[in-house]
């Protein structure tokens, strides 16, 4: 039964990186690719809606959990150094959620490379993509392709 463990585990594993070949993105507003920026800041409304999901408490201990759950599953099986892609982005985007509430991200994994597109409200959070990004382990590098464009303002017939 030992041995029969890693390799159900390795076949799960290879099941949904198989099953996750879009890149994964922060909010559903995201850009659909790390290489697709846009040009027009976020409305307002939708950044403090994502911004309230990701704030949470709950959410962060969801996104942090599943984070220490996956590098112990990876430890079991041996993998901790060489990881999926869909897993290295699946990891990073819950990392990034979690620490940049207002951004829009999108996160893309190739053998160890991790590409982060999207926007960022200011110089602080775009600073703090790579270092977050390289928390995980199985992470190579990071390339930031990703941009400044503080949200919209909310538009008056929006607050009624």
């Amino acid at each position: 039964m030992n041995k029969l463990t890693p390799i159900i585990l390795s076949g799960i594993l290879l099941f949904g990186a198989a099953a996750c070949s879009e890149g994964a993105k922060t909010s559903a507003d995201s850009p659909n690719s790390t290489t697709e920026n846009r040009n027009s800041p976020p409305p307002a409304e939708t950044v403090q809606k994502t911004q309230g999901d990701a704030t949470s408490d709950v959410r962060k201990a969801q996104a942090n959990s599943d984070i220490r759950a996956r590098e112990q599953r990876n430890n079991v099986t041996g993998g901790d150094a060489i990881r999926a892609d869909g897993d290295l982005q699946s990891e990073v985007r819950s990392k990034l959620e979690v620490n940049i509430t207002k951004g829009q991200l999108t996160v893309d994994a190739k053998d160890g490379l991790v590409t982060v597109g999207g926007t960022v409200p200011n110089e602080t959070d775009l600073a703090k993509i790579k270092p977050l990004a390289k928390e995980i382990k199985g992470v190579k590098d990071v390339n930031v392709t990703a941009v400044v464009a503080p949200a919209a303002p909310a538009s008056p017939s929006s607050n009624q």
